[in-house]
């Protein structure tokens, strides 16, 4: 019995322990290891209960002048990630750390053991991304051993779950954080600047099939970018064992916070009700950060972090360590005390314990609210390990066609990711163009090139319901892109301009006489990079991210505002639009071909048109900074179907 007593003279240890022999399960669901023999035999003696009865006062080392018990401890084991999260890396990126200056796995462990000793009962490990760093599953597996821990927990991006999973739920995982923002592929890569989506979303139902309950997914929600995806990402824990966190979006150096990009907990909720109106409160603990929802019959949960308009600093029972072994009290404070360098000159584990004890004591009641802490100089969220950011599995209804009426400019360049003034319209252009992609990533490879490229399915016809537990692309109708050949000449058009009157003044078609029937257009542009920008395109290292995919989406939505953005063109209710881009490493070219279709009363050359364009100018806008002599070229129309004129092909 000796070795159960420590400073404290052992209560939280045997806490631990005759929890663990009762069998109860830890506040993750997830159930808490096997009583070992000694534990039963401690359960049941009658010094065992004695102790558990009376058990003296939480640590003072670890209670602050407001009386909070800080029995929770977030470890950052890196500074480093394989995400570039546009609001979570500032632009310009990070100074890291030297890796001589880096805890290392044993110092890891003798401070984790010592806050142990004092009182911590959980501990969950952060990054940067935790999970590429090489010793993680041993780091596991030795806090997993540690006498009084009751949780060992996890905070990743998703990349890597899948292949460690097994392994880290082996040395003693038992809670598990995956950080998401969209269900869609997309809006994934073009938010986090890498591939990976489908990666995070195996994690994610492997960790459901490993037995994790819940699995917990952050989601950070920020006006224009994601909070018209509130209602999926609830729909998503209908029939899994989910814990989806909707998190305030947080201010940090270099991700330029603003109030209007924060979504509150309120508005969420209000947003949420109006959908499912029977959405039930749960009761949670008294540190929780979260305010917890369920919606009847659902497997799974929602919560809301509410950091910013409802603060939870009263009841806050949480201390972090930085990657570089800096104790930092409060997530939005700048001060930080370096255990490391106390660690390695030699301080003894009493020294040790009397400094945390001091930065405890001066934590302060709270922060200092959304508006101040957003002047304050701060670590980037990367180098703190707070909530990181980050769905093709739920059913999703989107809405395509709410479009504002005014013409709304958007910027496709990476500077889009700030907000301009009218935070509102930007954020509608934004989100609606982004839920046109309604169908999984779908990955070709262009027959005439060595290089893998994208294709991008968007189907919109008024409400478009869509299973995304299917991993096959929804089945589109035949384009004329498939069989050039099948297209037939157009006759001789006509001499007269119809977007003319007889004076000669401007004016839009008549086609409400017309007859509906099936559309097709095919168009192309291609984009002469030069030798260095093709290769840095090629190799996805153009700073502003990856040129092909932001280039597809542009294209995209180009085809989706055609009218307006060409005066005279009818809004056209598009059923698809698919844009591709190749790399043509012989004219170190990137080549574009767009296809839209309709069924309606008009042809769709202009959409066409307008996507290859659009596309080709994002391609220009994206690798300008690399050299100026881009040229587009071969701007045109090679196909269409439908209409009083017939088909043409161009030859």
């Amino acid at each position: 019995m000796a070795a159960a007593w420590g400073r404290r003279g052992g209560p939280a240890v045997l806490r631990g322990v005759l929890g663990a022999a009762s069998g109860r399960a830890c506040s993750s669901g997830a159930p808490v290891r096997a009583p070992s023999a000694a534990a039963q035999e401690l359960q049941s003696s009658e010094r065992g209960r004695f102790l558990l009865q009376h058990a003296v006062p939480f640590s003072a080392f670890l209670t602050d002048s407001f009386g909070r018990q800080h029995n929770y401890l977030r470890i950052s084991l890196t500074e480093k990630c394989n995400l570039r999260c546009q609001y979570c890396m500032p632009e310009e990126g990070v100074q890291l750390t030297p890796k001589s200056e880096l805890l290392t796995a044993q110092e890891i462990i003798a401070l984790a053991r010592l806050f142990v000793k004092e009182g911590v009962e959980k501990i969950r490990l952060t990054g940067g991304e935790p999970l590429i760093r090489p010793d993680v599953v041993d780091i596991v597996g030795q806090l997993y051993k540690l006498e009084g821990l009751k949780t060992v927990a996890v905070t990743t991006n998703g990349i890597n779950l899948t292949r460690l999973l097994p392994r880290l739920k082996e040395a003693g995982l038992n809670a598990i954080n995956i950080s998401l923002d969209t269900l869609v592929p997309a809006k994934f890569e073009f938010i986090v600047r890498r591939k990976g989506f489908h990666k995070v979303m195996e994690g994610i139902h492997k960790a459901a099939e490993l037995g994790y309950r819940p699995v917990k997914v952050n989601c950070v929600v920020m006006r224009g970018f994601n909070e018209d995806e509130l209602l999926g990402f609830v729909d998503f824990t209908k029939d899994l064992p989910l814990d989806v966190r909707f998190i305030e979006y947080m201010p940090f150096d270099g991700n330029k916070w603003n109030f209007k990009k924060m979504v509150s907990y309120k508005e969420m909720l209000d947003t949420i009700k109006q959908r499912w109106p029977e959405l039930e409160k749960l009761t949670c603990e008294t540190s929780s950060t979260a305010k917890s929802y369920k919606v009847p019959h659902f497997q799974g949960q929602i919560s809301f972090i509410t950091s910013m308009s409802e603060h939870f600093c009263g009841s806050c029972n949480r201390l972090r360590i930085t990657a570089d072994g800096n104790l930092k009290v409060c997530l939005f404070g700048n001060s930080e005390v370096s255990l490391r360098d106390h660690l390695r000159s030699g301080a003894s584990e009493e020294e040790l314990v009397q400094i945390i004890g001091a930065a405890v004591g001066r934590k302060k009641k709270q922060h200092a609210g959304m508006f101040n802490i957003s002047q304050m100089k701060n670590r980037p969220m990367i180098l703190i390990g707070g909530f990181p950011v980050s769905n093709m599995y739920s059913h999703t209804t989107f809405s395509f066609f709410s479009l504002e009426p005014a013409l709304m400019s958007f910027p496709l360049c990476q500077d889009a990711l700030q907000f301009p003034a009218n935070s509102k319209q930007w954020g509608h252009t934004f989100s609606h163009w982004l839920t046109l992609r309604t169908s999984c990533c779908v990955f070709q490879k262009d027959p005439s090139s060595t290089f893998d490229t994208k294709c991008l399915e968007a189907s919109s016809v008024g409400q478009v319901s869509v299973d995304y537990q299917s991993k096959e692309a929804s089945p589109g109708s035949e384009f004329c892109t498939r069989d050039l050949g099948s297209c037939t000449k157009v006759p001789r058009a006509s001499h007269s301009l119809t977007h003319t009157d007889e004076e000669g003044q401007a004016t839009m078609v008549d086609v409400g006489g017309k007859p509906d029937s099936r559309r097709s257009a095919v168009a192309g542009a291609v984009v002469c990079l030069g030798q260095k920008a093709f290769r840095m395109v090629r190799q996805n290292q153009v700073k502003k991210g990856n040129v092909l995919a932001v280039a597809q989406i542009a294209g995209i939505q180009g085809a989706k505002l055609t009218s307006q953005l060409i005066p005279l063109c009818h809004n056209i209710p598009l059923n698809h639009v698919e844009v591709s881009l190749s790399l043509d490493e012989a004219r170190y070219a990137v080549v574009i071909r767009s296809s839209c279709q309709t069924w309606g009363r008009t042809g769709v050359e202009m959409e066409a048109l307008t996507a290859a364009s659009l596309a080709a100018l994002t391609v220009y806008d994206m690798c300008k900074a690399v050299t100026h002599e881009i040229v587009i070229e071969e701007v045109k129309l090679l196909s269409k179907t439908g209409g009083q004129r017939g088909d043409f092909s161009r030859v």
